[in-house]
């Protein structure tokens, strides 16, 4: 509640008005807010009354008052009452350097107003400085400002303050600096539950998945996670496909967490959102479908989930029903519809959507709304669609679209001249530097047997230092993740696994299948037989590739998912692949 200030008569004495200036003095500490237009009531009533030109305590205490209440509204109105005090202190350059950091448009000033007052000769940043500043910084990503602001945290002897190392943290976190965040961590001669939650948060963020599940562990033992851990800890699983924990992370928020119920949603997304990328999409349907609440972000995560695993049907259909519940459609729900499309090859539909989108739902299109829409035309042989749709687009295509129409120049032999085209446009790029792209050329020359051009792609490589992303493959046993390169030695089972692996191999020869000699040893194969080694009967094996699935790969997991009577589920860098029983989810169109 707040209580209404009035403005006095000018015609009262001194005394009165002092008396008026404690009354306001006391009102505006008892109270939580004050609306801007009272304000200015009050900083009007103080200018007419000109009665301390020279800025008593208690009118400078007025002033901070005004500014902290009009800080949180009105950013313009808060510089104005900036600037009409001569003394400031270090409380009202705070309040200022957090109304800047809190705004959206002038962010970059909270740093400007963070010099000024370090240049002021009687005053000095306190601990509640940093935090706003730092915070700005972030979300700015001005690296070189904050290590300033950090030499500054050292030099006026905060270095061991728990609030400034925990903006510290976070700062660097956002500009995707780990050791140094690491390093302030690691540092910190106290820390509280915010000083985790934002260590795991940072790494999460920075996709450091295994080292953010490392460091909840090692929370364990000095404090119990809150709903914050909680959902950072699930974002994790997702990254990596941990869904043990991912599992323990759910049930603990059952069994011990009492989570305000806007917060909730929060944690229900990032669940739904786990299972789906851990393979485990009836476990996220279960989630979305508990839920007593959802946001538009609840529906998005649903769709997105049914789309990587290649069911267009529950796609559209929770499509409509947010229609139907008049749910608000955004970008991300389109990119999610957009996806489904194109990962079962409905072209009409995808330009059905794509139409929809703009037309009715005034959705304006971004590079993966149009990116789905030109893999999926050039997927199905439509490429002259497809590089229509390139050249027509408002934005630059990027090397992710060059990548997706080369791909699909190779696989049916559109001709060397325009594979050649596409590779340097993706070479004249930003994002040159690809392997990916240096190797899909090669393949190109391999399959018109011009040898020489295969090797000068190969030397070009070398000299421009590009080598290939070797393909890596993780499983989870038991809870522990284990992680396998291609032709990988390192795994202390590593004799093991080759053994079975060629006891697989024999046992396939049966079915007929002969492996290219050159993929024997993929990464994802040996995650299969290490799965199939300790998993026990009836257990899917979940395994997750950083790379495409390549055509030969495709072909073992299937059988292999036959001849053993396993369930395997594969997600690669585009999409879960559920093999059972001899065929997969995706039709054997990816």
């Amino acid at each position: 509640m707040t209580t209404l200030i009035t403005a006095p008569p000018a015609h009262l004495s001194t005394a009165a008005h002092r008396h008026n200036n404690h009354r306001i003095i006391h009102t505006l500490t008892q109270s939580s807010t004050v609306p801007v237009r009272q304000i200015k009531q009050v900083h009007a009533q103080i200018l007419r009354s000109n009665l301390t030109p020279d800025f008593s305590p208690d009118t400078l205490y007025l002033y901070s008052r005004l500014i902290h209440f009009s800080s949180l509204q009105d950013v313009t109105y808060t510089v104005h009452l900036f600037n009409q005090i001569p003394n400031r202190n270090t409380f009202i350059y705070n309040t200022i350097i957090r109304a800047y950091a809190h705004s959206k448009e002038y962010k970059q000033k909270a740093f400007i107003m963070f010099v000024e007052l370090i240049k002021e000769e009687n005053l000095v940043p306190d601990k509640h400085t940093f935090p706003f500043v730092l915070k700005a910084c972030a979300y700015l990503f001005a690296l070189t400002e904050g290590r300033q602001i950090h030499a500054h945290v050292l030099k006026h002897g905060f270095g061991s303050d728990v609030y400034a190392n925990n903006s510290l943290i976070h700062f660097y976190a956002s500009c995707g600096c780990s050791e140094s965040a690491r390093k302030v961590f690691d540092e910190m001669p106290q820390r509280s539950l915010v000083s985790w939650n934002v260590i795991i948060d940072g790494l999460e963020q920075m996709g450091e998945f295994d080292e953010a599940l490392r460091v909840f562990v090692e929370m364990g033992s000095s404090f119990e996670p809150d709903g914050y851990t909680v959902q950072s800890v699930v974002d994790a699983c997702a990254g990596l496909g941990a869904l043990s924990v991912g599992m323990w992370a759910h049930a603990y928020v059952l069994r011990r967490c009492e989570i305000d119920p806007n917060f909730d949603v929060l944690v229900k997304n990032s669940l739904i959102e786990m299972y789906c990328k851990c393979g485990a999409l009836r476990m996220g349907v279960e989630v979305f479908q508990g839920m007593n609440r959802r946001d538009v972000n609840s529906w998005n995560a649903m769709i997105l989930g049914f789309a990587m695993h290649g069911e267009a049907e529950s796609v559209f259909e929770h499509f409509n029903r947010m229609v139907e519940e008049k749910v608000p459609l955004n970008s991300i729900t389109f990119v999610g519809v957009l996806s489904a499309c194109n990962h079962r090859g409905l072209v009409d539909e995808g330009r059905k959507y794509f139409d929809m989108m703009i037309k009715e739902y005034k959705v304006e299109p971004v590079l993966q709304h149009y990116g789905c829409l030109i893999d999926l035309l050039a997927r199905n042989g439509r490429i002259n669609e497809a590089l229509d749709i390139v050249t027509s687009m408002p934005m630059k295509p990027d090397t992710v679209i060059w990548r997706s129409l080369l791909d699909a120049t190779t696989k049916r032999s559109e001709g060397l001249i325009l594979s050649e085209e596409i590779v340097k446009q993706i070479i004249s790029g930003d994002e040159s530097s690809s392997s990916g792209v240096y190797v899909l050329l090669s393949r190109v020359y391999a399959s018109a047997k011009r040898w020489n051009e295969v090797g000068l792609i190969w030397k070009l490589m070398a000299d421009k230092g590009v080598t290939k992303e070797p393909g890596c493959s993780s499983v989870e046993i038991n809870g522990i993740v284990h992680e396998f390169f291609a032709g990988d030695t390192t795994h202390p089972r590593t004799k093991e696994i080759y053994g079975f692996l060629n006891v697989i191999e024999e046992r396939l020869k049966v079915e007929g299948y002969l492996p290219e000699f050159s993929v024997r040893l993929h990464s994802e194969r040996l995650a299969i037989a290490f799965g199939l080694m300790n998993l026990k009967r009836g257990v899917p094996i979940r395994v997750f590739k950083n790379l495409r699935v390549c055509v030969d790969c495709h072909v073992f997991t299937n059988l292999v998912s036959k001849v053993f009577d396993v369930e395997i589920v594969m997600r690669d860098r585009l999409r879960f692949h559920h093999f059972k029983e001899g065929s997969c989810s995706c039709k054997d169109f990816w």
